[in-house]
């Protein structure tokens, strides 16, 4: 089996938050989502002045999929209705799965809101297969120190936090997520089993993946094959992720992600009466 190329590049859009700078690669123009992979948005990077108000997301609902945060800089503080809370430094990653219904918030520590500094994050959304939608929420805060680092080759490494032998979490559908940084002038093979849909979005820096070059804040969808050679002159950081196709109907709506109208409906029903809890 070849290696895999690039299908096509989905430049992330720019779609800020109120004072948070923020792009969005997915969905985009002509790209739903890359089945498993819903929603990415990019916050950041930035930096935050003495006395900022922090991040604008307050207490908001959430069911059917998972949220998987990577705090590239800075920090996050993270609280849930499954009394679920933690703050998490530069490196880490806060992993939520929704399943059948929490309310959560993620803001910006007192510390940070104090002081200032950097800011960069990224947030996923994984779709949950209709089988595991209603499953019991759950979070697990990711500190840095966790996530193991594999060198694929010189001056390349990988940080799985997922679907990895040294990852420290085993994801509900068998996700595996990471983020590799390139250094100039390097090279390397990305794992990336064929049957399976790649995740791949350059958030700093450039790519090469055979003749295509990958721009920074661009998600490549990726044809058929086994792994992906990929080369950056520049050096770049990648967020890059495989995972089996659902191939399930989607019906989003704002944050809920189900499978039917009805499903969607009752959701919305279940949060209005608090069912999903509250902070």
């Amino acid at each position: 089996m070849s290696t895999r190329q690039v299908a096509s590049l989905h430049p992330a859009v720019r779609d800020d938050i109120q004072d948070l700078v923020t792009r969005r690669p997915l969905p985009g123009p002509g790209l739903p989502q890359v089945d498993p992979f819903l929603f990415l948005n990019h916050h950041g990077p930035q930096t935050y002045p003495p006395g900022n108000r922090g991040l604008p997301f307050g207490p908001h609902p959430h069911r059917g999929f998972e949220t998987v945060t990577f705090i590239i800089e800075g920090s996050l503080a993270h609280h849930d209705s499954g009394s679920g809370a933690s703050v998490v430094e530069a490196g880490g990653v806060q992993w939520m799965t929704a399943g059948s219904g929490l309310v959560h918030a993620e803001l910006s520590p007192d510390d940070f809101k104090r002081s200032g500094g950097p800011l960069e994050l990224l947030q996923l959304w994984v779709n949950l297969p209709a089988r595991l939608k209603m499953t019991d929420p759950a979070y697990v805060p990711v500190p840095a120190s966790d996530i193991g680092e594999t060198h694929l080759a010189e001056g390349v490494m990988m940080r799985a936090v997922s679907g990895a032998p040294n990852a420290p979490l085993t994801s509900l559908t068998g996700v595996m997520l990471a983020t590799i940084t390139m250094e100039a002038g390097t090279s390397a093979t990305l794992p990336a089993p064929e049957g399976r849909n790649v995740l791949f979005y350059t958030v700093r820096g450039s790519a090469q993946i055979g003749k295509s070059h990958v721009p920074e804040h661009n998600l490549a969808t990726l044809g058929e094959g086994a792994d992906v050679e990929v080369e950056s002159d520049d050096g770049c950081l990648i967020l890059f992720g495989h995972a089996d196709p659902i191939g399930e109907p989607v019906v989003a709506h704002g944050p809920f992600v189900m499978n039917s109208e009805a499903e969607i409906v009752k959701a919305i029903r279940d949060y209005q009466a608090g069912r999903l809890g509250g902070l």
